[in-house]
């Protein structure tokens, strides 16, 4: 997922102006939006994926997962080793290997070279993913840096909810090819409009031998603070739930019967998703320990409906509006609840929440697939129920540190 928040030091060159340099902020919101949809493209192309590069799929679930294993795996590393690269060019580097593996994925008929080009797309949207917070920060004055990161952060909500059944729908219309090709196309647009607009920062002083090693301590003191631990286990946890079921959607709902409604299904999941991200804009500073809460009942209340009713076509909407509504806004609690427990170790905090963030989609791909085989796609429902059991549990139990009934804004 491409919630990641950079650690680039602030600077305040631009404090200034009074004002965000809205285009190239959008810029880096384009990326974040092309990154996070093609991370769960696939998720509504499955079955004509399966067809053409003959495996089963399960297996086809799996270019979901590796492309998070990229993620998880190389976005610390290859953010320290390239912390000297000025910003500019990191940026562009990324994204330009992002839209050369999306070409590779689509254009490849072979399983191996489609899940190899799926985890270096992985691996360049980690590397992307962890500098365009702080990326964005650097942009504004002081007093706008929470806003410009909120801004730059926008694309993946929209990517979650509105780009992955635009996807389905390109995918149905006219190939799953298209649908990558399409990624790289706009990659490539993208290319032009950073070179263009974006500015450029030198980046950060090259890392001292052996602070590898000093790493470590630093997340270890963020496990230390009280609420941190919740916040990441609920996330792990949350997003596993999520992913089992979201990764084989065309499955379940080819399955059911529904396989010709499969984009509309989802554009019902994404519109409920934008309400579900409003309202817990509007509410989070006040209330992020109910919406926390309710996010994670009405989920539950969804994959109960889907376990238990899912014979009635109506029932599935109801369940994926219910859905959408819980999980929309659930990247916003969940990194601004790490950010809060964090204090000033906030940075840590949310590095291992985009780790295990990634670790959970690529575990809910492997899961997934497993229980696809062994149980068949009804099994879905009944595993994020299991699954939000201790979630809900967790919430509930942090409700000093973690998820406190109140909080302080402290990003604006």
């Amino acid at each position: 997922m491409g919630t990641a928040h950079a650690t680039a030091p602030v600077e305040t060159t631009s404090a200034a102006n009074s004002r965000l340099p809205l285009a190239a902020l959008l810029a880096l919101a384009t990326a974040v939006f092309i990154t996070s949809l093609t991370e769960t493209l696939p998720a509504g192309l499955l079955p004509a994926m399966s067809a053409d590069l003959g495996v089963s799929e399960s297996a086809t679930g799996q270019t979901v997962t590796v492309y998070a294993i990229g993620t998880a795996l190389t976005a610390i590393p290859l953010t320290a080793a390239t912390a000297a690269w000025r910003r500019k060019r990191l940026l562009l580097t990324s994204m330009a290997g992002f839209a050369a593996a999306n070409t590779v994925t689509a254009l490849s008929t072979d399983y191996t070279l489609t899940m190899a080009a799926r985890f270096v797309a992985g691996v360049a949207a980690g590397l992307a993913w962890a500098l365009l917070a702080g990326y964005a920060r650097r942009m504004a004055p002081v007093h706008l840096q929470g806003k410009a990161i909120a801004i730059a952060m926008a694309g993946i909500p929209v990517a979650l909810s509105l780009g992955v059944p635009a996807g389905t729908f390109l995918g149905k219309a006219l190939s799953w090819q298209v649908a990558f090709l399409v990624m790289t196309g706009l990659t490539v647009a993208l290319l032009g409009w950073i070179a263009a607009i974006v500015p450029d920062y030198p980046g950060t002083a090259r890392t001292p031998k052996g602070a590898q090693a000093a790493k470590a301590p630093g997340m270890l003191s963020a496990l230390r603070v009280p609420g941190v631990t919740p916040v990441l286990f609920v996330t792990l946890v949350f997003v596993l739930a999520h992913t089992i079921l979201y990764t084989f959607i065309a499955t379940f709902l080819t399955e059911l019967g529904m396989g010709d409604s499969i984009d509309l299904v989802l554009l019902v999941f994404g519109a409920a998703s934008l309400v579900s991200i409003w309202v817990v804009g509007a509410q989070i500073n006040r209330r992020l320990r109910a919406l926390m809460i309710a996010s994670t009942l009405l989920i539950a209340v969804a994959a109960a409906l889907l376990a238990l009713l899912s014979d009635s076509t109506a029932m599935v909407y109801v369940a994926v509006t219910l859905w959408g509504l819980g999980w929309g806004g659930a990247p916003t609690l969940l990194q601004t609840a790490a950010g809060d427990a964090g204090g000033e170790h906030a940075d840590a905090a949310q590095a291992m929440l985009v780790t295990l963030w990634n670790a959970a989609m690529a575990g809910g791909g492997v899961v997934g697939g497993i229980l696809l085989g062994l149980l068949g796609s009804t099994s879905f429902p009944w595993s994020v129920l299991v699954l939000l059991v201790p979630v809900l549990l967790a919430v509930l139990a942090a409700r000093v540190h973690g998820f406190p009934k109140h909080r302080t804004d402290s990003t604006s």
